[in-house]
């Protein structure tokens, strides 16, 4: 008898419509196939794309550490913030309420003078530029449309990025000749408010090498007095003297223990010896650190470039070297003019009102649009 193909057909249908049913009833919740069809998507996308190179793939396997970093940096900015007040306040507390005793007893008139004018100048130039470069913004290209010129689009922004432009993802937008986020500062280090954050390195650093060759005596008179105090500390109180002790007079009728005399130093003497220590630790720690920092950004401004735009530089050198040319930084205008342009030194006695002594005046420029390298004379006469 033969098959009716109608029947089998039918068969056929009811077993698929069944193991439909089945598979419907044992597929995944929508939000788990969404996610997953997100990450097939990006796998795909780092085989299938023609532009990708290893910084693509770099960048697609460690994004999720950089986003982590990138939140950790912003929610802690306050907390650096409040460390480096606190870590200052505790130095000019020590300054003085334990230094500037010492030395209105034990120097002469001159260098009284001189320990007093130049502490509260270096105070006041550490003050006023730290707060100046945690206030000022550093300056971002405009949202909305206008006819200046651009070297790309921002990938995260989609907006137009004028020269010297780079994204902080920390800031979470584009920042006008960016150098770094700065944790310390809780802001940006960029055209607007650079020259305060290295003012800030340079006065903090002359402040904490001040400290640190001016408290080097009394360092090391405290360590001395703390050793001494630990040597009479460790001695032995006594021993219980009985019978005979009591016979030949060691010890008064009815006295049948040795008490030894109080300390020859009190508590405050131990923490003023404690507390210079800390200082001179603290600063000459911090001395060589941010020293190191200052004489770096130092270098980069004899180049006329940052701290991005000397990674970049390097790699275009390398680039352009295999052609068999030589790479050029377009916005070097020479050593001094660098410094010129930074300070905004436009005359001589800028040197001492804008540099020396605290100044709000603005940069040099807009940090839209940049002069290029073939100027031959000077940009700002001094």
């Amino acid at each position: 008898m033969r098959c009716c193909p109608s029947s089998v057909l039918h068969l056929l249908r009811s077993v698929r419509v069944r193991v439909c049913s089945r598979r419907g009833r044992s597929r995944l919740p929508l939000w788990i196939r969404e996610k997953w069809a997100y990450v097939k998507l990006l796998v795909h996308s780092l085989y299938f794309n023609s532009l990708t190179d290893s910084d693509v793939v770099f960048d697609s396997v460690f994004e999720p550490v950089f986003l982590t970093v990138d939140y950790v940096t912003r929610w802690f900015g306050l907390v650096f913030v409040c460390l480096v007040v606190i870590l200052t306040s505790s130095i000019l507390a020590i300054a003085y309420l334990v230094l500037l005793p010492l030395v209105l007893n034990t120097y002469s008139p001159p260098w009284i003078a001189w320990h007093i004018l130049y502490g509260h100048w270096n105070l006041v130039m550490i003050a006023f530029h730290y707060y100046k470069a945690a206030k000022t913004s550093p300056g971002s290209p405009p949202t909305e449309k206008n006819d200046r010129p651009f070297v790309s689009v921002c990938k995260k922004c989609i907006i137009p990025k004028p020269a010297r432009t780079h994204h902080c993802g920390i800031c979470n937008r584009c920042i006008l000749k960016m150098d770094h986020h700065c944790p310390w500062l809780n802001n940006c280090v960029g055209h607007f408010n650079h020259r305060y954050f290295f003012s800030f390195c340079l006065f903090m650093t002359l402040g904490c090498v001040y400290c640190s060759i001016s408290g080097r005596n009394l360092f090391l008179d405290a360590y001395r007095a703390l050793e001494r105090f630990k040597h009479l500390d460790s001695e032995k109180s006594g021993v219980p003297v009985t019978g005979m002790g009591l016979l030949i007079g060691l010890l008064p009728t009815g006295q049948t223990n040795y008490q030894t005399p109080a300390p020859p130093y009190t508590f405050k003497d131990r923490m003023i010896h404690k507390s210079i220590i800390y200082m001179w630790v603290l600063t000459s720690t911090v001395g060589l650190a941010l020293g190191a920092l200052t004489f770096w950004h130092g270098v980069l401004i004899s180049r006329g470039e940052t701290s991005i735009e000397r990674h970049i530089n390097n790699k275009e050198a390398k680039r352009i070297a295999r052609w068999g040319k030589v790479y050029r930084n377009p916005f070097h205008f020479g050593r001094l003019n660098n410094w010129k342009i930074f300070f905004g030194v436009e005359k001589r006695s800028h040197w001492v009102t804008r540099v020396l002594l605290p100044s709000g005046h603005s940069p040099y420029g807009d940090g839209l649009t940049w002069d290029v390298f073939p100027v031959k004379k000077d940009l700002i006469p001094v």
